[in-house]
């Protein structure tokens, strides 16, 4: 019913909200009504002299009619228009250059009345209800807060809806809203997480450990054909092949849920000239009735053994998969779809041999004792007879515990002080419960229920204006970490500190030490860069056959550990745009075309001139994200490089002009297409913005290969087609011949990369989007961040000490 009522108060606010909105912009429209009674209407007396001949009335450029349009600005599309009309007017782009110079006077007048219009209206609706409203935990922070609160580890996010992202992230809480799915879907979530808290505190610790040699690993019938490993020269082979699922290992079956960690000793065999035999480990059920497979890491196999080590969790029944999976390499063929023994060695292909597996199962977030003790406090816990519940919670005054053990949970589950009163509509269903001779821990377990259900728990609470200490460090928490503050940054809060300028610095760079940086940009570059879209496409093996999931793999683990570098070392943010090192192993640099890398440890890498790298756009990952997998387009890279990086707002095209695919037969380039279609006045303006940054990028194939010429098809063949040609002008006048010529512009102007990068970590912390009244704040962060050189640490630092982040 609480939710239900949080729904119907949601909706409540919302109409006030509008409603205010309505009064806002009547008030702005009786204020110039009031100017034009003694003076003519600055804003439409600017539009009227330098705007109506080209937008006015039915044929208006741009389908935008200024003479009709309104100043209601509680309507957003309303105040969107007027925000890009002031931009363009502010930047000169309106009028063109064509048309003639406004009155310096006039233009002047019109920025100064608008620029108010906009700021007054949005500072008054935030004064009053806050610049972000409703937002709530999205499924990620879901997930962790429930592990943490409970020292649990398994995945949770998988039973929450899939979530829609709004500019980019899925923190906005105007993207956000609640179903009656998705509160199904959390109450189940909060069961299976109870579940297994209580599965945990109530039994014995986990304890599974296997130890296998070669022969434990192999297949158990010699002469069977099969696609699990052979034993050859005492040790368990796998041969290269493109055969699905070749490569399993039943031996890793897991015999219930959980995580593993494992420690493989293997080396490669009949080794390629190109090095070693780069493998893939993967797990699934490995039958035909379950195709797909789990990603879990890579390796090259050298001609000494060496042992892999990983992490990674096991549904039941599942096991592992380890293959090579260089598709470079020369494949064996098998008849079939199995393997006999001695079948693969005259085919002179390469492959990986197995010595020894261990398997052990492990838990991420604490021992059964922290389970224990998060749930059941001091409580005696002993061991019983009866096999359906072996163990029992000793409590000689029931009602006094639970009160006391939900209460302590409560205030952990809500992030600040829990009231007396506050607890008794969740204490009375436990003490209805105990009353009724239900067992402690299923009384106590409805308790903890309610407390994970609750608006509370589910919604951040926050009220209008500066945020409290609990508040602070709740969003500090949930920006850096994707979970619920931590004893330190509570004991601050409880202190009154976390309000404090120093105190904060000081907790973000602890947040950000060591992994917790490194996972901070791993969530980060998830959304912002879209990363966590890495697989939406498959490059067309065709076209690009030297492309794997070592590679992309690979390319992932360049770009996350690159921004971990520059976090670390809180290196400019002109290093998006260009640098001089990146990192790589041995399979990428190969896929890079970069001599010198050995080994599939990922390390750093001084670039070359020649090497045509540098900086986070030039990263394969990067350019995977923005192609379709069988062709590029300098216009969907461009519209991505221009509001990811370059800060440049690049508004919806209008719905009657078609999209431009380029035209991968070769018939025409897509600067030819492209040429026609800019000739249309209302593609123009956009066109100018975002083309030059994606055709500075058009060497760079969809699979982040490096091109001189576009492929050409020709029936089942693909020959070298048009030469590329990545030249473009910039807006500004300013030209470029390369990708290099376009990073030297951008990077001497870094100031407008920090105002983007400190936009989009205000929107990912904040949940809410940067507004007109918004840009003077952050225009003040990248101001302060100048002084070290626009550092990333140095931008977060300054953002979570900004207002707007310290305010709802």
């Amino acid at each position: 019913m609480k939710l239900t009522l949080r729904a119907l108060t949601c909706a409540h606010h919302t109409l006030i909200v509008s409603v205010a909105g309505l009064i806002l912009s009547l008030l702005w429209t009786i204020a110039l009504q009031a100017a034009e009674s003694t003076s003519p209407n600055t804003v439409r007396s600017f539009l009227e002299n330098n705007c109506y001949d080209c937008h006015q009335g039915d044929s208006a450029e741009a389908a935008l009619d200024l003479e009709k349009l309104s100043f209601d600005l509680g309507d957003s599309s309303i105040r969107q228009s007027w925000v890009r009309v002031y931009d363009r007017v502010h930047e000169g782009e309106m009028p063109p250059s064509d048309y003639g110079e406004a009155d310096p006077k006039e233009r002047q007048a019109f920025l100064a009345t608008t620029h108010q219009g906009l700021t007054n209206y949005q500072k008054n609706i935030h004064t009053k209800y806050g610049r972000v409203r409703g937002r709530r935990l999205t499924r990620k922070q879901i997930e962790r807060s429930i592990q943490d609160l409970l020292a649990i580890d398994i995945p949770l996010r998988d039973y929450l809806p899939e979530e829609q992202k709004t500019e980019g992230f899925t923190t906005v809480a105007s993207g956000q809203g609640m179903s009656h799915f998705q509160l199904a879907a959390h109450l189940e979530t909060v069961d299976v997480a109870l579940d297994e808290a209580f599965r945990r505190a109530l039994s014995p610790e986990d304890e599974y450990q296997r130890d296998f040699d070669a022969k434990g690993v192999a297949r158990t019938n010699p002469k069977r054909r099969c696609r699990e490993p052979e034993m050859r020269k005492n040790q368990a082979v796998i041969w290269n092949s493109g055969m699905i699922y070749y490569g399993r290992l039943p031996a890793t079956v897991a015999k219930t849920d959980g995580w593993f960690q494992f420690e493989v000793t293997v080396s490669g065999i009949k080794l390629p000239k190109s090095g070693g035999v780069w493998s893939t480990v993967r797990s699934g059920p490995c039958v035909s009735s379950a195709p797909l497979l789990t990603n879990i890491t890579t390796f090259e196999a050298m001609e000494k053994p060496k042992v892999i080590k990983f992490t990674t969790w096991l549904p039941k029944g599942h096991m592992l998969e380890i293959r090579p999976g260089d598709t470079t390499l020369k494949k064996g063929r098998f008849a079939g779809g199995q393997v006999g023994v001695g079948e693969g060695e005259p085919q002179e292909i390469p492959g990986i041999a197995f010595d020894r597996v261990t398997m052990k199962q492990v838990h991420l977030k604490g021992a059964d004792d922290q389970v224990r003790d998060f749930l059941l406090g001091d409580l005696k816990v002993v061991p019983q007879k009866d096999k359906r519940k072996p163990w029992k919670v000793v409590s000689k005054n029931p009602k006094a515990d639970a009160e006391r053990l939900l209460t302590r949970f409560a205030s952990r589950a809500f992030r600040g002080p829990v009231a007396s009163d506050e607890m008794q509509p969740y204490l009375e269903e436990v003490y209805a419960a105990i009353d009724g001779e239900a067992e402690f821990v299923d009384a106590i377990r409805l308790g903890y229920r309610a407390l994970l259900c609750s608006p509370r728990f589910i919604y951040f609470a926050e009220e209008p204006g500066s945020l409290d200490d609990y508040e602070v460090a709740t969003r500090l928490s949930y920006f850096l970490t994707g979970s619920t503050p931590d004893d330190e940054l509570m004991e601050l809060a409880s202190a009154g500190k976390m309000r404090d300028t120093e105190t904060l610095k000081k907790q973000t760079r602890r947040l950000l030490s060591g992994s917790k940086g490194e996972q901070f940009m791993h969530d980060l570059a998830a959304e912002w860069l879209d990363l966590d879209q890495i697989d939406f496409t498959q490059p067309d093996s065709k076209l690009y056959r030297d492309f794997d999931p070592i590679v992309e793999n690979a390319m992932l683990t360049e770009t996350e550990a690159y921004l971990g570098e520059m976090l670390k070392e809180n290196l400019s943010v002109s290093h998006l745009i260009d640098s001089n090192f990146t990192y790589l192993n041995s399979r990428l640099a190969r896929y890079y075309d970069i001599e010198g890398v050995t080994g599939d440890e990922l390390q750093r890498v001084k670039l070359k001139p020649q090497s045509r790298r540098g900086g986070l756009i030039t990263q394969g990952a990067i350019m995977k994200v923005t192609a379709n997998g069988s062709n590029t387009s300098p216009v969907i890279r461009g519209v991505w490089i221009s509001e990811r990086l370059l800060g440049v707002e690049v508004p919806p095209p209008p719905s009657n002009v078609p999209a431009v695919e380029p035209d991968i037969r070769g018939a025409k380039t897509i600067r030819e297409q492209l040429a026609k279609h800019r000739s249309q006045g209302q593609c123009a303006s956009c066109h100018t913005k975002v083309d030059p940054a994606g055709f500075a990028l058009e060497n760079y194939d969809p699979t982040g290969k490096w091109r001189d010429h576009y492929p050409k098809i020709q029936g089942r063949s693909v020959k070298k087609g048009p030469e590329i040609d990545a030249s473009y002008e910039l807006p500004s006048g300013q030209e470029f011949k390369n990708i290099e010529g376009f990073q030297k512009i951008v990077t001497s102007h870094p100031h407008r990369l920090a105002e983007n990068v400190a936009e989009h970590l205000l929107v990912y912390g904040t949940g809410a989007t940067i507004e007109f009244a918004d840009r003077p704040q952050v225009e003040t962060i990248a101001n302060k961040a100048a002084a070290d050189n626009y550092g990333l640490h140095s931008i977060i630092e300054h953002v979570v000490t900004s207002d707007l982040f310290l305010s709802k």
